[in-house]
């Protein structure tokens, strides 16, 4: 059974609807990755899954139960945690303050310092600036933040929305190498990404999304051997 089944899923905003019959599954412990350029969908199947976009058709289920109606904090509490396109931090306060808001409850909170040890061994960075204002640090470093603030849910699945966009090749690659050392641990992963090649290279199955339709998936190599991805996405 998939940890996260998402079955002929259409919805939107105002009358139009964004995605259409949209179906995807993550089984526990994978890396899936959702690509495709940019104004396709991506976003709003993200906001579906997290609970920020009410659903019009389908279904959405995470370990066999159905949870198109939670809302989206319980969803959180459930074990998915989403690391949003733009990262939404709290430029104000520190790096640790923007670290330990995320576990105010329940497990989350009781393993809360184990997590934040989890989190700086990740990202030494993190731990040399826990205490400078996070407005601050550069978009890597920010980047970093984000994913931590994650992780300091103690989630099940965690959703990447577009995480490498406005960041240097280097930092890309970075934390690209930290999330393969996250999906080791068994944490599944969802990445949401414009980069098709880089994505590819970094999952274990894809989908190609364009202009709200699933229009192929499969195996990374299998796609990354596509005339049609090639063509459409890799310059080819």
């Amino acid at each position: 059974m998939s940890d996260l089944k998402v079955h002929s899923l259409t919805t939107g905003y105002g009358k139009v609807n964004v995605i259409r019959n949209i179906s995807l599954e993550i089984a526990k412990g994978r890396c899936v990755a959702l690509v495709g350029s940019n104004g396709a969908g991506k976003s709003t199947i993200v906001r579906a899954i997290n609970g920020l976009l009410r659903t019009r058709a389908g279904s959405i289920e995470w370990g066999g139960q159905p949870i198109r109606t939670m809302r989206p904090s319980a969803r959180t509490r459930a074990g998915i945690a989403t690391v949003p396109e733009g990262r939404l931090l709290f430029p104000g306060c520190t790096v640790m303050e923007n670290l330990i808001v995320a576990a105010t409850w329940g497990d989350a909170r009781t393993a809360r310092e184990e997590s934040l040890d989890y989190v700086y061994k990740l990202f030494p960075r993190l731990c040399e600036r826990s205490h400078q204002i996070v407005g601050t640090l550069s978009g890597g470093e920010q980047q970093m933040v984000a994913i931590g603030r994650a992780l300091m849910t103690k989630p099940q699945l965690l959703i990447l929305d577009e995480p490498s966009i406005g960041l240097a090749p280097k930092v890309v690659a970075e934390i690209f190498e930290i999330l393969g050392e996250l999906t080791a641990t068994g944490l599944s992963l969802l990445l949401v990404e414009q980069n098709v090649q880089l994505s590819l290279r970094s999952v274990d199955y894809g989908y190609v999304l364009r202009q709200g339709e699933i229009v192929v998936s499969g195996s990374s190599a299998e796609l990354l051997d596509s005339p049609e991805v090639r063509k459409a996405y890799l310059g080819e």
